[in-house]
């Protein structure tokens, strides 16, 4: 099953970092996050990946061509130019790397892999989110349904303490670290699809995935919700950024499931 990696917005929010860079080349550690989202699902062998590229996809190509070399132990004789590969600790993932344009919207760039999906079901995902689901437990749940679309959705965490006081007097009695939202589920991403879902990007490359075609599929009753109660976090600022990298420095990535 293939697996398509939303990679072309403009990460505006990150304006120092994307003028050089696509966002999902901002890293974690030493890896991009676009990295880190390839390796949740290699862990449970989805290694067949569709990176739909735009803004500055250029980078993420030279990425990955130049990737086996930069993950191998090299030996290079100057005398007559010639490279030794004596180890190398690359991943086994098959990369199609498609130019969908700079300015399409999101259903847009998913429609530009139907040759390449064909008629078998395929994952969607954004290249800015990490999260420890489960993808093997989501495919058994989007194949149980029978449905035409998976959508995960998660609790958000709060963005900021709360508080606890009497009603009546207005003594307070507690504090509490960010709780989970409000109760509401969000996107969050990590789609299984069946290639029926394509039927309903109807409007080219202007078309956003999360508006028309979603909520069509939800009035036709074709789209699923899947509720990871585990961990889950975007990077949607440079606050999110730096949190996610403490988060690795610190041995705590939660995500980092492998």
């Amino acid at each position: 099953m293939k697996t398509l990696l939303l990679a072309g917005g403009f990460g505006t929010r990150f304006s120092e970092e994307t003028e050089l860079k696509p966002k999902p080349m901002i890293t974690i550690g030493t890896n991009p996050i676009l990295w880190h989202i390839m390796k949740i699902y290699s862990q449970y062998g989805f290694n067949d990946f569709v990176v739909l590229l735009g803004y500055k996809g250029y980078v993420i190509k030279e990425y990955f061509v130049n990737y086996f070399m930069h993950q191998s132990d090299l030996e290079i004789d100057l005398s007559n130019n010639q490279v030794k590969i004596i180890n190398t600790k690359s991943e086994p993932w098959k990369i199609t790397l498609i130019d969908t344009g700079l300015n399409t919207m999101t259903g847009g760039r998913i429609l530009q892999a139907k040759e390449l999906i064909g008629d078998d079901p395929f994952m969607v995902t954004y290249g800015d989110g990490v999260g420890d689901v489960n993808i093997n437990e989501l495919v058994a749940f989007h194949k149980n349904h029978g449905k035409s679309v998976t959508m995960t959705t998660v609790q958000p965490e709060g963005r900021f303490g709360g508080v606890s006081f009497n009603e009546k007097t207005g003594l307070v009695d507690n504090f509490m670290e960010k709780p989970v939202g409000d109760g509401g589920w969000i996107n969050a991403g990590f789609f299984v699809c069946q290639p029926t879902a394509l039927d309903y990007i109807t409007g080219g490359s202007s078309t956003i995935w999360e508006r028309e075609p979603l909520e069509n599929l939800a009035k036709d009753g074709e789209l699923f919700s899947y509720r990871h109660h585990g961990f889950w976090k975007p990077m949607d600022t440079q606050r999110d950024n730096k949190q996610l990298n403490d988060m690795w420095n610190e041995n705590k990535a939660l995500w980092k499931t492998w």
